[in-house]
């Protein structure tokens, strides 16, 4: 297997949670195994791989035919293979980065909106208090 190996980051909720861990889930080409998996890692991405673990999703069938009293199954979607890459404590892969810069900018903005909200209800509480004052006069 060459270093060149296409190695496809799986984007999914569960894989960027094991991300925050140093985990990262990778579908890897069939022949493919761990000793190449973790030079290909090294290689593409300038760090140190810890461990790697390989899991086979076997494919789903998709039709099944009923020929002559026996049901034939026609069609299959095909195997995935993933691959678990942990990385060194301090290492990081760039897979993630955009969606931890969204959240970041969402987080910013509703800290924005909290504030422009309390010193709204603040400047009311003020208004009312005003109000109450020329009432009494």
């Amino acid at each position: 297997m060459s270093l060149s190996m296409p190695l496809k980051p799986r984007l999914s909720e569960k894989a960027f949670g094991q991300s925050q861990n140093q985990t990262y889930v990778f579908v890897v080409p069939g022949d493919a195994n761990k000793h190449s998996i973790a030079e290909a890692v090294a290689k593409q991405f300038d760090v140190k791989v810890e461990t790697v673990n390989i899991s086979v999703l076997k494919g789903k069938a998709k039709r099944t035919v009923s020929q002559k009293g026996r049901r034939v199954m026609s069609g299959r979607t095909s195997d995935i293979k993933k691959a678990y890459v942990t990385v060194a404590k301090g290492e990081h892969l760039p897979i993630f980065d955009a969606i931890e810069e969204e959240e970041a900018k969402q987080a910013e903005t509703q800290e924005k909106l909290s504030k422009a909200a309390a010193k709204a209800a603040e400047k009311e509480a003020k208004e009312a208090a005003k109000q109450a004052k020329k009432e009494k006069k």
